[in-house]
C-alpha cells in the first residue's frame, strides 16, 4: 500500500498486539506481522488482504480519544449534512443534532464540563438519532462512565473504539450505492487524522465498473 501508512505521528508508537489487547478487540483477519509490529505495519497488511472493516477496527482503536471522537464526529456530518447556518450563513441546512454538538464541543474542550454535557445529551437524545454513538465515544473517552459521581466507574475499554466503528459504518450505509468509495474515503479521513490532520479529504471518485470504464464542510478538528 506504498505510503498510505507513513507518517501516522499522532498513533502510539507500540505494537498493534498490544493496542487491540487493551481496547480487548479481536480482528477478523488472521495477522501474519510479528507481535511486536507497530500499527501502521499492521494496517499496511490488513490493506493488503482488503480487511478494510479490520483497518477501520485498528485505527479507531489506536488513534488518541480526541482524534477518535474527531473521526466519528465526522461520519455523524455525513449523516446531517451542514448545519442551520449553512456555509453561506443564509439559513440554509439542519440543525445540528445535540449529540453531535456536544461531541464536538468535547473536542475542541475535552474537559468535565463538556463530558457532563455529552452526558445530557445522550440522555435527551431521540431514539432515533445516530450521532448519540459520537456523545458516549466523547463521555467515556476519559477511560470512566462520566465525571462527578460516574468517575470512579472505568468504561467498558474498547467503548471510544466501538462507538467509533459504529459511526463510520452507519455512514457507510448511509452511502451505499457507492460503498466502497465511501468506505475507502472514511479509511482516508482517519489517516490524515492519525497525521495530525483535520479528517478533510475529497471524497474518491467511483471506481471504474468491471465491463467497462465509468464514464457540508465538517468543522475544522482539533490536531
Amino acid at each position: 500500500m506504498g505510503a498510505r501508512f507513513d507518517d501516522l505521528k499522532k498513533l502510539p508508537p507500540e505494537p498493534a498486539a498490544r493496542v487491540l489487547a487493551r481496547c480487548n478487540i479481536t480482528l477478523e483477519t488472521p495477522v501474519k506481522a510479528p507481535a511486536a509490529a507497530l500499527v501502521p505495519a499492521v494496517l499496511g497488511e490488513l490493506a493488503d488482504a482488503a480487511a478494510w472493516l479490520d483497518v477501520m477496527q485498528l485505527l479507531a482503536a489506536a488513534l488518541p480519544p480526541r482524534q477518535a471522537v474527531w473521526w466519528a464526529c465526522l461520519a455523524a456530518r455525513d449523516l446531517t449534512g451542514p448545519d442551520r447556518a449553512g456555509p453561506d450563513r443564509t439559513g440554509g441546512g439542519k440543525e445540528v443534532p445535540r449529540p453531535l454538538a456536544a461531541a464536538e464541543a468535547w473536542v475542541f474542550q475535552p474537559n468535565d464540563d463538556s463530558r457532563a454535557a455529552a452526558k445530557q445529551a445522550i440522555d435527551t437524545a431521540a431514539a432515533n438519532d445516530d450521532t448519540v454513538y459520537c456523545a458516549i465515544a466523547a463521555l467515556y473517552a476519559a477511560g470512566t462512565l462520566g465525571p462527578g459521581e460516574f468517575a470512579d466507574f472505568p468504561a467498558p475499554p474498547n467503548a471510544v473504539a466501538a462507538m467509533v466503528q459504529t459511526m463510520n459504518m452507519l455512514s457507510a450505509r448511509a452511502n451505499s450505492a457507492r460503498f466502497d468509495d465511501h468506505l475507502q474515503m472514511l479509511i482516508d479521513r482517519g489517516l490524515d487524522i492519525a497525521r495530525g490532520g483535520n479528517g478533510n479529504v475529497d471524497p474518491r471518485e467511483p471506481a471504474p465498473a468491471r465491463a467497462a470504464p465509468a464514464a457540508p464542510t465538517p468543522p475544522k478538528g482539533a490536531s
